[in-house]
């Protein structure tokens, strides 16, 4: 596996927290790539890193600690991994049913999570149905969990108009229940999740590049 280029993520941080501006979070997404990443990430001034799979997040955790840099979950999340992952993560962005939030409330109380929604209606694709948000908001909190916001995906097509939609429709959605963060947005999609008021970006090609192999 090349080593990341330290120097080339950083001009790439620069010039993506340049055309973000101000109010909007960077995320970098290290899944498929080594500990390097996530190094060459914290170097960068980036404050925290994105993965989404249980066993290769464990492996770059130590790393991430040294770097200091929050880890958000962003994958895929099944109640049997929230114990291994507890003590790991800081957010837990891919939350998309009231199980998980429950597992997460008893291994990690008080933890923040954002509710994922499935906003193309796309099947079999992460996310919880528009009609199903506000129940999980409200469960999240009843539990004692810390319900930030809702993170989506664009539609698997990159069709432009999908893709608009899908995103003013979880604007809509987070604002009507007062949630400050919206997490959409990754390097195929910027524009059309900035110009729908995104508060966070899930970046990864568009800094590290290609990833050097399939997860």
């Amino acid at each position: 596996m090349s080593p990341v280029d330290r120097e080339l993520v950083a001009a790439r941080v620069l010039a993506l927290r340049e055309r973000l501006g101000p109010g909007v979070e960077l995320l970098a997404v290290t899944k498929g790539f080594g500990t390097d990443a996530v190094e060459a990430a914290a170097a960068a001034g980036c404050t925290m890193v994105g993965e989404n799979y249980a066993q290769e997040l464990l492996v770059k955790a130590d790393a991430a600690e040294r770097a200091g840099v929050a880890v958000h979950f962003i994958g895929r999340l099944q109640s049997n991994k929230v114990r291994s992952l507890a003590t790991v993560v800081s957010v837990w962005e891919s939350v998309e049913r009231a199980s998980i939030l429950d597992a997460i409330a008893r291994r990690s109380p008080g933890a923040t999570v954002l509710i994922q929604v499935n906003a193309t209606g796309e099947a079999g694709k992460a996310g919880a149905p528009p009609d199903e948000v506000a129940a999980l908001v409200s469960h999240g909190r009843d539990a004692g969990l810390r319900v930030d916001g809702l993170m989506t995906i664009g539609p698997t097509d990159g069709d432009a108009d999908r893709t608009r939609a899908a995103f003013e429709l979880v604007g809509r959605i987070a604002d009507r229940l007062g949630l400050p963060v919206r997490s959409m947005g990754m390097s195929g999609d910027l524009d059309a999740a900035l110009a729908a008021g995104s508060t966070r970006v899930r970046v990864g090609t568009a800094l590290f590049g290609a990833r050097p192999h399939p997860v």
